[in-house]
């Protein structure tokens, strides 16, 4: 159970949504908060959702994470990972936590750096969500420019690209643009459940490697 001092309690798989919210609330909402806790957070349009995670969700982002790294390796592409760190933007009141995010083409801007300032650095280039994504999430990757967002949620994988601020759903990732990932994945997250994560995962590095 999630026990916060601006009074929530929180069960996993229970969100609670809170509005209107200004900039300056939601900044006071997330140091009373704190940094180390379960839950994770989505503002933007004046709203405020803050959600508790299924242990079921924890193994999923992992997992594809994991495949994101191979993938990454197996194209020789340099990256930074930056995890559920808090995204936000003062200037478009917006601000998110993503289950996992990679800095890919802008690595090098974000290397060493514990703390992102959005008005100054660019936004991860990749960012994943293991449930389904409510509009205010979607909003606010919309508003912080991700360029690419993954979101696995009723064992399919949906790849929403940035068109003009706004997402358009692809069935190829601009990322690994040669690998049809909105198919293989899913293969593999159910694979996991069978044999489990490090057999699912080797199996799918060995899969990947194949195309070389």
């Amino acid at each position: 159970m999630l026990t916060t001092s601006i009074r929530l309690q929180l069960e996993p798989g229970q969100k609670v949504t809170l509005q209107p919210v200004t900039w300056q609330r939601f900044e006071t909402i997330l140091t009373e908060l704190g940094e180390k806790r379960s839950s994770r957070i989505a503002y933007a349009n004046g709203i405020l959702e803050i959600m508790a995670p299924l242990p079921e969700h924890e193994r999923s982002k992992v997992l594809l994470a994991d495949f994101v790294k191979i993938l990454l390796k197996f194209q020789k592409l340099a990256w930074e990972p930056l995890g559920s760190t808090t995204f936000k933007r003062q200037g478009m009141a917006t601000g998110i936590e993503p289950d996992d995010c990679f800095y890919i083409q802008n690595y090098k801007a974000v290397i060493g750096k514990n703390r992102l300032d959005l008005n100054e650095d660019p936004p991860p280039d990749l960012a994943l969500e293991t449930d389904v994504t409510s509009k205010t999430e979607l909003d606010a990757y919309e508003a912080l420019g991700v360029p690419e967002l993954w979101i696995y949620a009723s064992d399919k994988l949906t790849i929403n690209v940035l068109v003009a601020g706004k997402y358009v759903q692809s069935l190829t990732s601009s990322t690994f643009p040669n690998i049809a990932v909105v198919e293989i994945i899913p293969q593999y997250m159910q694979r996991a459940k069978i044999v489990g994560v490090s057999q699912a995962l080797e199996e799918f590095e060995t899969f990947v490697n194949s195309f070389s």
